[in-house]
């Protein structure tokens, strides 16, 4: 990642933090606002697709309707990459959630594009384009409004901004933010160094539980408390979704290039929507968009599936997420992982007697989180989060460890990005 980690005790005063968190407050109301419109734009565009229009048609929402709108939901996406200014900026598939600012002109498009996945049903998250879009406006209204303030430092603000407001809390900003401290190795107060990105997330976080943001909280049955065979039992789980999850990551750069050989961005797109929808037809609604408001209504209705259905609902999204990262539609890995590591927490919970679910389905999202971004921290809150009870933070704690082992030699989740090309006639779709 391409951050700066602001600033060094050397250069740290009081006056100096709180005049920097003046921009940082702005940086993460304005960076809220950003995902609230566009989250509420593609609910909208949403309900217009799947409620009104087979409403008003006298259709059903579901089977052929779904491959319908998937398929056009494509072709748009794919029309758009081609005409827009930049293309929409990189393949999602190429990225991390932090990357070097795209220009303003590719913004349009990766909007579009991004509203488009969402409303359509794709099985991609928000967070790796709305990152860049945040990261873009911000860098840039800064060098313009307060050209003393180093551009990546306004990137590090927008990112643990976004981040906030993404997952409705400051803290999952801090523990990534945290990670990177380390990793520069480099003196200072860990605090001086967190300070400014905490206020960036932490305002981002307000500004969009005030506008009633979805919440990572599920209402899970209450974990009592660790016992011995919590441990056993959650490593079991863990280290099994973990293996599953190393599963679709061996096969995520097998199905990119079958769909890239397609060669045409419309092509690929087009056909990764009716691919999508064929999917979500076979799986219905609940294995559909960027899986937030589904895990939820999987956790609220868990009685109603058996362990052969969990583990089809996990391996239908699975296989959403692949082709959905492999067709040049613009979004993010890590909410579809959550509603997997979900179904398999449940699958677990189904399979192993008497295991707490809450500790299944922690242990689980740990497992997929971890190969999915490769932050432990990041992971564990998550985790943490999805459960609702920190009680479960003890066992997951000592859970992390063997997972870590298992995952920490393979690849990072995320397609090699392509080599710069000269030729604009056909241009391959790898570029994004």
């Amino acid at each position: 990642m391409t951050l700066a980690i602001p600033p060094r005790d050397a250069d740290v005063t009081p006056r100096r933090l709180i005049m920097l968190s003046v921009p940082a407050l702005l940086i993460g109301v304005a960076a809220a606002l950003v995902l609230w419109a566009m989250n509420t734009l593609s609910e909208g565009f949403s309900s217009v697709l799947y409620d009104m229009l087979p409403d008003a048609l006298g259709v059903d929402s579901a089977g052929w309707w779904t491959v319908l709108v998937l398929t056009l939901t494509g072709l748009a996406v794919g029309f758009v990459l081609v005409v827009a200014p930049g293309h929409g900026g990189p393949d999602s598939a190429t990225t991390e959630f932090a990357e070097p600012p795209q220009p303003l002109r590719n913004l349009p498009g990766l909007a579009i594009v991004t509203m488009l996945s969402l409303a359509g049903g794709v099985s991609l998250g928000p967070e790796n384009p709305i990152i860049a879009i945040n990261v873009a406006l911000v860098v840039a209204a800064i060098a313009r409004f307060m050209p003393r303030v180093p551009a990546q430092l306004s990137a590090s603000l927008a990112v643990a901004a976004t981040i906030g407001a993404l997952f409705d809390t400051p803290v999952a900003a801090a523990l990534l933010f945290t990670g990177l401290v380390a990793a520069l190795k480099k003196g200072g107060a860990l605090w001086d160094r967190l300070f400014l990105p905490l206020v960036a997330a932490g305002t981002g976080a307000v500004t969009m539980h005030l506008l009633g943001a979805e919440s990572f909280g599920f209402d899970l049955p209450a974990y009592d408390g660790p016992e011995p065979i919590d441990l056993l039992t959650g490593v079991i789980v863990a280290c099994g979704a973990a293996v599953i999850a190393l599963a679709m990551l061996a096969a995520f750069p097998i199905v990119y290039r079958a769909m890239h050989s397609l060669k045409y961005r419309v092509v690929i797109a087009g056909v990764g929507g009716l691919l999508l929808g064929l999917l979500g037809w076979l799986g219905g609604p609940l294995t559909m968009f960027k899986g937030l408001e589904q895990t939820g209504e999987l956790i609220a209705n868990m009685d109603d599936y058996d362990a052969g259905q969990l583990a089809a609902l996990a391996g239908i999204k699975i296989v959403a997420l692949l082709i959905a990262a492999s067709s040049l539609f613009r979004g993010g890995r890590v909410f579809p992982s959550v509603f997997i590591g979900v179904a398999l927490g449940l699958l677990g919970a189904a399979l192993i007697p008497g295991m707490p679910v809450a500790l299944a389905v922690a242990a689980a999202v740990v497992g997929v989180i971890l190969v999915v971004t490769r932050e432990g921290w990041m992971a564990i809150f998550i985790a943490v989060a999805v459960a609702g009870d920190v009680a479960v933070l003890p066992v997951l704690c000592a859970i992390v460890l063997p997972v870590w082992l298992l995952v920490t030699g393979a690849p990072e989740f995320r397609i090699a990005p392509p080599a710069p090309k000269t030729e604009t006639n056909a241009v391959p779709a790898a570029e994004g």
